[in-house]
């Protein structure tokens, strides 16, 4: 065991606090409370896995795996269904969750290992690798969460580019994605999707329907100004225009009341918090602590990029939260121990799986 670097702890409490101080504007009565629940739970989590250490969380993947999938499967049985989808499972006098959450984790750890054992050159490394992640994601996809879908997907991608993979089969990988977005993906989109892809190309077609939130949203972050209108002064969020402003929209809410100055300390806390993740991949002697810390590192970065540019009409409504900021127990829990399993596999960098 090495010395530990602190450097990923602060800047993730530093994040951390301008999301609590965000959501204390922006949260409906007793959301606020609930979150500092969860983050006490989520801190006694990451506690337990420092004491842990790599060596043994990491014998533990296949089981944490196999474990996400069946609780993806469990909540098709039993889960309850929230803003149309069917993703959250209550189990006994626990909290309700997402599995989703912990299937990002659990791929994460997977690919790692998948990745490390041989180069993607053949057809069959990638039949390997699609059956580690397509049951996960189409698990997910029919729930419908499209969100988590893509976070999912993206992780995946980001972590076998890393790994590196010829350039004529990435051109290959790339046309054959081309070819199933239109004949795909698109004819079995919802209904709600559609009007949301719609909505992006196009908001003002429908300004008070699919439209209205990123019209809402946008108008928001541009009255924040240079400074802002101040803590819980902002009259988008505080008079009710931002729907989601709690969730998906909270990012419009600090740049209303906190401005462009407070807008670019949170992007550049993000940048820092990559940066010192992508630095202690860097540091890491083994090829699966690095994917692994990369896929943590997609994990938050695709979030962060796809929920700040839904909300400024960059991108469409995905129903992706806010790592760290936006409200969400079950999100909040499940990024701390993302961070917190690359802060303990770079510490154990030198012990071997």
């Amino acid at each position: 065991m090495t010395r530990a670097d602190l450097g990923l702890p602060l800047v993730t409490a530093l994040v951390l606090g301008m999301g609590l101080i965000t959501l204390s504007s922006a949260a409906n009565s007793g959301q606020f409370e609930r979150q500092l629940a969860f983050l006490g739970g989520g801190v006694l989590l990451c506690a337990a896995v420092l004491w842990i250490g790599k060596s043994r969380i990491v014998r533990f993947a296949p089981h944490l795996y196999v474990l996400s999938l069946g609780l993806l499967v469990l909540v098709h049985l039993i889960g309850r269904e929230v803003n149309g989808a069917k993703s959250w499972l209550y189990l006994g006098p626990l909290p309700g969750f997402q599995p989703s959450e912990l299937a990002k984790l659990a791929l994460i750890m997977a690919l790692a290992a998948a990745l490390h054992e041989r180069p993607i050159r053949r057809i069959t490394d990638y039949l390997r690798l699609g059956a580690l992640v397509l049951p996960p994601v189409g698990l997910v996809l029919i729930e419908p969460d499209l969100g988590s879908a893509l976070v999912l997907t993206a992780i995946a991608a980001g972590m076998v580019l890393v790994r590196g993979v010829p350039w004529r089969q990435l051109l290959v990988l790339l046309v054959l994605v081309g070819v199933a977005v239109p004949t795909v993906l698109l004819p079995n989109l919802k209904p709600h999707q559609v009007e949301r892809l719609v909505s992006f190309l196009d908001p003002d077609a429908d300004p008070q329907g699919s439209g209205y939130q990123v019209i809402q949203s946008t108008i928001a972050v541009g009255s924040g100004g240079l400074l802002g209108k101040g803590y819980k002064a902002g009259t988008q969020s505080q008079l009710g225009f931002i729907p989601y402003r709690q969730t998906d929209f909270i990012f419009p809410v600090l740049a209303e009341e906190s401005g462009f100055v407070g807008s670019v300390v949170l992007l550049l806390l993000y940048g820092l918090l990559f940066w010192r993740l992508l630095a202690m991949a860097s540091e890491c002697i083994y090829e699966r602590d690095q994917l692994l810390i990369v896929g943590v590192v997609v994990l938050i970065a695709f979030q962060v990029l796809v929920n700040i540019g839904v909300t400024l009409g960059m991108a469409p409504v995905t129903g992706i939260t806010l790592p760290l900021v936006s409200y969400g127990g079950t999100s909040l829990v499940s990024t701390l121990l993302a961070l917190t399993l690359a802060f303990v596999v770079h510490r154990d960098r030198y012990a071997d799986w």
